[in-house]
């Protein structure tokens, strides 16, 4: 019996052995996903692995797999909503950058003039700063090799001053005045990044009312602090209303922009919510804590203010903590979450939908992978005329929400201000567009800028620089700056579109000497939404 009963056994157990291993394998190759501290995290993938697995080894020619993989990611990616992205490791630093409190650089900001880089500031106490490169000195040659032509954009510009902390750069520099190429070896240090752009105080003419104006271009990992920075300094000021501007903003971290809502609500409000298939409901509500609770506010949203941008206005609109002031915002309201990969790529997928406290979502339609007709809407919206008159516009979601006090809003494709303003067009003719659609307002105000540095330099505040810009007549310079470039002079055209050069040209040389402090309160002084702004702050009306 022995001689049968032992190889029985020895079969059945290579036989369970090999059902259990299967088994195992089976569960271990397929999805599966958890969700844990508040992430959706990616256990295993099955078939894509083994076909890249498959491609390694088996093809009849070597290939480059890294190439492969990065296409076959980004197309297969392109199938899902318009907000899901796969990010190659090669640009994965630079993306992560742009929501970052800092990164490692030379220190200055520049602009592209007939194929050449042109610095046009130089950041106090940077690395470039303490060698003695100037605003207006122009990057000829990076690294001993030329850095001119046609084949230089932003991208390439960054990617080659930026780099690792404490390692070196040599940049050959033609500098106004000097005969001879200049060179500076810069050490790249930590550069940084700022998320609000202005803070001052708007003074209202026969009122009591002094405004404090904060402008946040984005919302990275230091903006809350930058932002409760700057109300504090206005509040030190004396202001006793303020305007949060949001225009242009495309959003960032969500938990910025919700600190920054629990600052003016009180405790208990509803912030935002988030909720999606294997995304549970997470909800965020205010702590009671801020500092601003019963403070008068304006928000000033537009077409460009997405996502966190959304949700801190929709946060103010929803609670009736704010007036919203401007133009109907994007229409983001997906939540994407970044999952690394081990090569360094990452994934960008969108796991949820943001639900601002009335309930309604401010997603606006799209269909899966038709990314190409989701980036028509705004140009859809303005041939509608719906910059213009607030009854062209039209959403997709005519369900009816309310907010806290009863007030009638809408969903489903954006934030729609409370106070509406138009744009208003009644200065532009066709030389004016096509003077600021080539960006002529901006390269005259840096040549100008340039030949008259040393000049300009004594100004210390935009109010006297300014005065000084409008006995300086450059106009009949700009004039025959754009007639250079090829656009005729119409005189009728210019005479009509003066205000609009005048304000534009004025801006950006302020820019260029006194940076965003002086070029903010100069340029939203003539602002159409801003001044609606103050009307309503100071007002009531």
């Amino acid at each position: 019996m022995k001689k049968y009963i032992y190889p029985t056994i020895v079969v059945a157990v290579l036989l369970i052995g090999l059902l259990l291993g299967n088994a195992i394998s089976n569960k271990a190759n397929a999805q599966r996903f958890v969700f844990r501290n508040g992430q959706i995290m990616m256990e295993q993938s099955d078939k894509i692995s083994q076909l890249l697995l498959l491609l390694q080894q088996a093809y009849v020619e070597p290939i480059d797999l890294d190439s492969i993989t990065d296409e076959a990611m980004a197309e297969l990616v392109q199938k899902l909503d318009p907000h899901s992205s796969y990010i190659p490791a090669k640009d994965l630093e630079l993306v992560n950058s742009e929501l970052s409190s800092s990164f490692s650089g030379i220190g200055v900001q520049f602009n592209i003039q007939q194929d050449t880089v042109c610095i046009v500031a130089v950041i106090s106490g940077g690395p470039s700063d303490g060698v003695g490169v100037l605003a207006g000195d122009k990057i000829v040659e990076v690294n001993d090799s030329a850095f001119v032509g046609k084949k230089i954009n932003n991208e390439k510009v960054m990617h080659t001053l930026r780099g690792e902390k404490g390692t070196e750069v040599k940049l050959g520099i033609v500098r106004s005045g000097e005969s001879e190429m200049l060179h500076f070896t810069i050490t790249r240090g930590d550069i940084p990044v700022y998320s609000v752009d202005a803070k001052f105080i708007i003074d209202v003419p026969q009122s009591k009312e002094k405004i404090g104006y904060v402008r946040v271009n984005k919302f990275g990992d230091n903006t809350y602090k930058e932002f409760l920075s700057a109300l504090n300094y206005l509040k030190e000021q004396g202001a006793t209303s303020y305007i949060v501007d949001l225009r242009e903003n495309s959003g960032g971290f969500m938990q910025e922009a919700i600190q920054m809502a629990n600052e003016f609500l009180a405790a208990g409000d509803m912030i935002v919510y988030a909720q999606g298939r294997a995304y549970p409901r997470m909800e965020s509500r205010a702590n009671g804590g801020g500092r601003f609770k019963n403070v008068k506010l304006a928000v000033l949203i537009d077409d460009f203010s997405a996502s966190a941008s959304e949700i801190f206005a929709g946060a103010m609109q929803d609670n009736d903590r704010a007036t919203i002031i401007g133009r109907r915002s994007f229409g983001k309201g997906l939540v994407q979450q970044q999952m690394p990969f081990d090569d360094g790529s990452a994934l960008r997928l969108t796991v949820a939908r943001y639900y601002i406290p009335s309930g309604r979502c401010i997603q606006k339609p799209y269909k899966m992978g038709e990314q190409a007709d989701y980036a028509k809407d705004l140009l859809e919206r303005f041939e509608h005329g719906e910059q213009f008159s607030k009854d062209s516009i039209h959403f997709a979601d005519t369900t009816l929400y309310f907010t806290k006090g009863g007030r009638r809003v809408y969903g489903g494709g954006g934030i729609m201000p409370d106070i509406f303003v138009g744009r208003d067009t009644t200065l532009y003719t066709k030389y004016f567009n096509r003077v600021a659609n080539r960006a002529y307002t901006y390269q005259f105000a840096f040549r100008y800028t340039d030949q008259h540095r040393k000049e300009l330099t004594r100004y210390k505040d935009w109010q006297q620089l300014e005065k000084h810009l409008n006995n300086a007549n450059w106009m009949p310079q700009f004039i025959a700056f754009c007639k250079d470039k090829g656009i005729e002079p119409d005189q009728a055209d210019i005479a009509k579109s003066a205000p609009l050069i005048r304000r534009l040209v004025n801006a950006y040389i302020v820019r260029n000497v006194l940076g965003d402090e002086g070029f903010f309160p100069l340029f939203e002084r003539d602002d159409d939404i801003t001044k609606r702004a103050v009307e309503y702050l100071s007002t009531g009306k």
